[in-house]
């Protein structure tokens, strides 16, 4: 039987250096994907702490607000007497109280729920406009876009028009307050069915939809205002309630709204992903195994609700909603838990240093939340688009 010939000694030596040759790709490959994850986990843990140290600053900044809200007013009360009075509320002070009544009355039934107040509504818009902007993948998306402003207002002219044949009051909320939480949310289920053809509902169709219910809204409230005598007399309180006010009567209110506040928002944070795989388009969605006219009902849902709550006790305030999400974004990127709890804390910021400036700056008269708010947001809005829009990220 013949034998193979041998491979002679230059064969040998080419074997062993292809051999080599691919062990030393091997080896860089590895290498360079060893490097690749060893980047990907550094830039993660930047983006952790970024993220913790936006929400800490955030957190820290309304602090501050809420404090300074509380000091300032017409009537001088010193800080000292302040922080003692309100630890002695919380049960943390059990000396003899060497202040005016007068004092711990204004501080406790006045400043503090307002300031809490302004903080509950700018938390609840914040979030409500990051929810609409996720689902309509529309950064110019307001909470107050899908007839729910329309239908709150239409629902306060209702209500100041019956009040003159009687008055209804519910764990603190007035007729106007009732009948606009009612009539924001009313508006929105008109809206909502009114798009929905077959069971799916279109974004455009949505948007479209809003527009015209709350053109239609708007109209019937106009209409009212006109024919209704008994209105003029409610003139001022329509105004300030049009532009925006924080009026909290009892801390009931403040606890009702807080308990929405909390349930909207925890509805938010388990909708996140949902957000996020929005994102990408609702096909996309689908095919990543989301139910999508399922969590787009309750995304709808949940921020109508939280705009609702913030009517009852602050009226119609824009711009919150559209800033506030913008600014966390940029701050934090498109990912959508975070910029839920960022938009949040920014728009309970927001809105407390706007009603301080609203009731401070021309004291003892008051400018309207909503013109301060409007006042600030706009130009601040157009600078971030001019400066900030080639690092916004969607």
């Amino acid at each position: 039987m013949a034998q193979a010939p041998r491979k002679g000694r230059a064969g040998e030596i080419s074997e062993i250096g292809k051999i080599s040759a691919t062990a030393e790709r091997t080896g860089r490959a590895r290498v360079v994907s060893a490097f690749g994850a060893q980047a990907r986990t550094r830039a993660r843990a930047i983006t952790r702490s970024r993220t913790r140290l936006a929400l800490v600053g955030l957190a820290l900044g309304l602090l501050v607000a809420l404090t300074l809200a509380t000091l300032q007013g017409t009537v001088a009360i010193p800080p000292l007497t302040t922080l003692r009075i309100v630890l002695r509320h919380v049960g943390l002070w059990w000396g003899q109280p060497r202040w005016p009544a007068s004092d711990e009355l204004i501080l406790m039934q006045v400043r503090l729920p307002r300031a809490l107040g302004a903080a509950l509504v700018g938390a609840a818009l914040g979030v409500a406009g990051a929810l609409f902007q996720g689902l309509l993948r529309n950064p110019l998306a307001d909470p107050l876009l899908l007839g729910t402003s329309s239908g709150a207002a239409l629902g306060a002219v209702v209500a100041l028009a019956i009040t003159s044949a009687f008055t209804v009051e519910w764990l603190g909320f007035s007729l106007v307050t009732l009948l606009a939480f009612g009539g924001a949310l009313l508006s929105v289920a008109v809206v909502y069915g009114l798009a929905t053809r077959g069971g799916r509902t279109p974004v455009v169709t949505l948007l479209l939809a809003g527009v015209a219910v709350g053109a239609l809204l708007t109209a019937a409230q106009t209409i009212l205002i006109v024919l209704v005598t008994s209105l003029t007399q409610h003139f001022g309180v329509l105004y300030f309630w049009f532009s925006g006010a924080i009026d909290v009567e009892s801390w009931v209110q403040l606890w009702i709204v807080a308990a929405l506040l909390a349930l909207g928002v925890a509805v938010a944070l388990w909708l996140a992903p949902t957000l996020d795989a929005f994102a990408l388009g609702e096909e996309m969605a689908g095919h990543l195994g989301v139910p999508v006219e399922r969590r787009k009902l309750l995304i709808v849902g949940a921020a109508s609700l939280l705009v609702a709550a913030s009517v009852t006790i602050g009226g119609l305030v824009g711009f919150v909603g559209l800033v506030a999400p913008h600014v966390c974004r940029l701050l934090l990127g498109p990912r959508s838990r975070p910029l839920v709890a960022a938009s949040a804390l920014g728009g309970a910021l927001f809105v407390t240093l706007a009603d301080l400036l609203a009731r401070t700056v021309v004291a003892p008269s008051e400018i309207p939340l909503g013109v301060v708010t409007a006042l600030i947001g706009g130009p601040f809005f157009l600078w971030l688009l001019r400066y900030a829009g080639q690092r916004y990220r969607w």
